[in-house]
């Protein structure tokens, strides 16, 4: 009996130990298939910020050159208003020192004849200067128009396109 219980003990022992080694092993497995989730886990997580990270740099630039165009349009519009502004001031000037110059004429003129002659040539050439004028106003007008819409519309059309190859 003794062999027998000896026999039972050590069959029981290498159980024990054959049991005791597949749990190590399955632990270890387990383990190792847990670090590797996680490593790929910590992986995917950083990919994704890096891609947000980009993405909100990308969206701050492209942010910003919209607001330096803005500022490049608002100061082309400024300019144009400044320049209509020295023509309209240079017109009047002109335009006042000429009335005057023929008020003085016509109030020399020796008789209605004249009068009406020298308010006639005035009234021509006020509205020959006149015209011209308007003509100028109108093209640094568009000019003006032309120049501050230029950088909204290269800002528009550079969206337009990246989200075209976005798609």
């Amino acid at each position: 009996m003794a062999d027998a219980a000896e026999t039972i003990t050590a069959a029981a022992k290498k159980n024990v130990e054959t049991a005791t080694a597949q749990v190590k092993a399955s632990t270890q497995q387990a383990q190792a298939q847990a670090e590797k989730f996680q490593a790929a886990g910590a992986q995917a997580f950083r990919e994704g910020v890096d891609k947000s990270v980009a993405s909100m740099t990308e969206l701050n630039a492209h942010g910003k050159k919209n607001l330096e165009a803005l500022v490049e349009s608002a100061t082309a519009a400024q300019k144009g208003v400044e320049t209509l502004s020295q023509h309209a001031l240079a017109y009047s000037k002109k335009t006042w020192e000429g009335n005057v110059a023929a008020a003085q004429s016509m109030s020399q003129a020796r008789s209605v004849q004249e009068l009406i002659e020298l308010q006639t040539t005035w009234a021509k050439s006020a509205t020959e200067a006149y015209l011209s004028e308007v003509t100028k106003m109108t093209d640094v007008f568009t000019a003006s128009v032309k120049d501050s819409f230029k950088p909204i519309n290269e800002r528009v059309t550079a969206s337009v396109e990246k989200f075209q190859a976005a798609r």
